[in-house]
């Protein structure tokens, strides 16, 4: 085990905290000592408890203004000063293991998102006495939160945008996810903009979908922004493409931002998590005028962790961030929708999915009792559009409504492709569950009154509950 020889205690007093949290980025967390580390702190005569005060105090230094040994504490070494700003661990839970560390505001520039994480996330779960640490939530303070401008629309603003001062929104992902042309998508578009009633309001490519030989991105925004104008003009109701301009090169993503506004397009789509913290914040200050759709593939990467300790109580495996603070991050640097799950998922016993919602929307969030947080105060930041997507099929439309109410996308790939009418069919049955929700009717009761119907028809096939998605 390495030795523990910081420079000075990194560790508060107990009974510590930050007397104004706003002078402090504070992080909550939660870490596991490794079997080594353990074995060599009881050849040493140490017990757990000391050991954990010391990884938290570790992972406080490695994340601020120490290292892992005594050095140089001479003239112009900078000792005086990191002793004034170093972080400090506080709040241990010595039975959970769980910590907080709050990190002096002077440590970090304070419009520098790329910044903060590389300090307060970098190194810390290289540390070798640990065999697993989860990053809970991040409460980033006012001077911090004053230095981004947030979403340009955000709900109401984009409810302003559609001339929909009410309820959902529904999107639909063209299935399979690669297979369709630039022209088969737009037929696609077509479909679904007319369908039913005509108030089906989007269309969603995948992430796979970018700039392909067999699908290009100029011939599929042009025709399926087509679609949208002509559709609009038939039913009265405002369409939006979600345009996926993820891209490594930020030039290009400019251009086919400009491509999407030149075809009277309102949104566009960034997988923001392989784009990147600094890609997003560039691309919002760009003030491009379309609304940004935040998909978050490779989120699970960092996010997924099956152990009993992912909610705080029990052994943590492995390490991992969680998806509230990727949540708060992308909200602060401007995102309009935000992915964050179904409450019909793995995590709904803790309501998981709807802390999230809250997270996105709420001007303050508070701490949850059931999930590891810290809360927010959003001051300026407008709320974000809540994403439900995964195996949603009308079946679902009542319960994902009533956890995540009505500022919410309502994704739909399979469970409108798949309907055993049809694609027209999958639409109506969307709107007619839609509708009953707003009108208060439960589905059952729609469905007993109108066993015809093309959502009765998609509940015999997938029934009312969740589908698992492999």
């Amino acid at each position: 085990m390495i030795k523990i020889a910081v420079q000075f205690n990194y560790v508060a007093k107990k009974g510590w905290k930050p007397q104004n949290e706003d002078n402090y980025v504070i992080t909550l967390l939660k870490a596991e000592l490794s079997d080594s580390a353990i074995a060599e702190a009881k050849k040493s005569g140490k017990n757990t408890k000391q050991l954990f005060e010391e990884a938290a105090g570790t992972v406080a230094a490695e994340s601020s203004t120490g290292t892992w040994t005594k050095v140089y504490d001479g003239k112009d070494s900078g000792i005086p000063l990191a002793l004034r700003k170093k972080a400090l661990a506080y709040d241990l839970d010595n039975e959970n293991f769980m910590f907080k560390i709050a990190y002096p505001l002077e440590l970090f520039e304070l419009d520098n998102i790329s910044g903060l994480l590389a300090g307060i996330v970098g190194n810390i779960a290289g540390m070798k006495m640990l065999s697993g640490l989860r990053i809970y939530d991040i409460k980033f303070p006012k001077a911090m939160i004053a230095k981004f401008p947030g979403p340009a629309f955000g709900v109401k603003g984009v409810r302003k945008m559609l001339r929909k001062p009410k309820g959902p929104l529904t999107a639909t992902v063209p299935k399979p996810k690669i297979g369709r042309t630039d022209v088969e998508q737009a037929k696609l578009a077509r479909i679904l903009f007319t369908s039913g009633n005509g108030t089906y309001d989007g269309i969603k490519d995948d992430e796979n979908l970018t700039n392909l030989s067999f699908n290009h991105f100029d011939k599929r925004i042009s025709l399926v922004l087509k679609e949208a104008r002509e559709a609009e003009k038939l039913t009265g109701n405002k369409k939006f493409y979600l345009a996926n301009i993820t891209h490594s090169n930020l030039e290009i993503m400019k251009k086919h931002a400009e491509l999407i506004k030149k075809n009277k397009g309102v949104y566009c789509m960034i997988d923001v998590v392989t784009t990147g913290f600094t890609a997003i914040d560039t691309f919002r200050r760009m003030n491009t005028g379309l609304a940004i759709h935040a998909h978050r593939a490779m989120h699970g990467f960092m996010t997924r962790d099956n152990s009993p300790g992912v909610h705080g109580k029990g052994k943590l495996y492995g390490f991992s961030i969680s998806m509230i603070v990727l949540a708060k991050v992308f909200r602060l640097l401007g995102v309009d929708n935000m992915h964050g799950g179904s409450p019909l998922a793995k995590m709904e016993d803790y309501g998981e999915a709807k802390y999230i919602k809250d997270i996105l929307q709420e001007k303050i969030t508070k701490s949850h009792l059931q999930i590891p947080s810290l809360g927010q105060n959003w001051h300026h930041i407008k709320p974000v559009w809540m994403v439900a997507s995964g195996g949603l099929h009308p079946g679902d439309i009542e319960k994902v409504l009533d956890e995540l109410g009505e500022d919410v996308i309502l994704q739909f790939g399979g469970g409108l492709l798949g309907h055993p009418q049809g694609i027209e069919a999958g639409v109506k049955a969307i709107e007619q569950a839609r509708d009953a929700y707003m009108k208060k009717i439960p589905l059952r009761k729609f469905i007993q009154n109108n066993p015809n119907s093309e959502l009765a028809a998609a509940v015999r096939l997938w029934g009312y509950g969740p589908k698992i998605i492999y």
